[in-house]
């Protein structure tokens, strides 16, 4: 197990309050690190440790008033045993495969995301992103990010944005090709990505946030075993097919 880097004193600054994007009932407040900190990979694997996320250039945790729903989620992926739907998933797609774009720009991966977004957000303020933004969106200077393409032959059929941190990688944003939701690209990225963080030895791939019940979200519990971020630190929560070693 990779060993955490010593602990550092960071100041934190908190926004207002704001309606929450999930929890229509409640509001929601984040904690930002301090922008002038020249963040290292290093440090944010100690941060994702403690449930911050990044954005653009930006590392944040929330920190709403009186509730917990969110919590940080992530892999074990030398544990991981794939369900019986995940299984399917990875049979049916064996004519993809996956290539590492590296942290360039490239002009048809923001043309897929602006047909993601345009399918899937409608009217939720990213369907109208500029290469700019959608740049400064999934990017930063100081972080290893880089576009894992899904295609079949020549063609993208879905990009995933990870962060390698060198012990572990953060899924970032994924998206896909609206026409292929048959495929099951979502399932099939993390998939991938899990498979990729195995074959350079990192010990986690983080998922980003879970709130339980929240439908958007289910997805990332079934992905076991897991670990979920709580009061008093990581929770295992196991495969059910727990001591049954399955095949992909």
């Amino acid at each position: 197990m990779t060993e955490s880097p010593p602990r550092t004193s960071i100041r934190l600054f908190g926004t207002g309050l704001r309606p929450c994007p999930y929890l229509s009932d409640r509001p929601s407040q984040f904690d930002f690190v301090d922008p002038r900190l020249a963040p290292t990979p290093e440090l944010y694997e100690a941060l994702l440790q403690q449930g911050f996320r990044r954005g653009g250039e930006h590392i944040y945790r929330t920190a709403c008033p009186g509730c917990q729903a969110c919590r940080s989620l992530r892999i074990p992926v030398a544990d991981f045993q794939p369900r019986r739907r995940q299984r399917r998933c990875w049979r049916s797609n064996q004519d993809v495969r996956l290539v590492n774009a590296g942290g360039r720009y490239d002009p048809a991966h923001f043309e897929l995301y602006s047909r993601y977004v345009a399918a899937r957000h409608p009217g939720g303020g990213m369907d109208d992103a500029d290469p700019d933004l959608y740049w400064q969106y999934l990017t930063a200077s100081w972080c290893p990010t880089e576009f894992l393409e899904l295609r079949v032959g020549e063609r993208l059929l879905a990009v995933a944005v990870t962060d390698d941190t060198g012990a572990s990688l953060s899924a970032v944003y994924t998206f896909y090709d609206p026409a292929e939701q048959a495929r099951s690209l979502g399932t099939l990225a993390i998939l991938l990505q899990i498979e990729e963080a195995r074959r350079r030895g990192r010990d986690w791939l983080y998922l980003g946030y879970w709130i339980e019940g929240l439908a958007q979200m289910d997805y990332k519990a079934g992905f076991c075993p897991h670990e979920r971020l709580g009061e008093t630190g990581w929770e295992p929560v196991p495969s059910r097919q727990a001591g049954h070693r399955q095949a992909w």
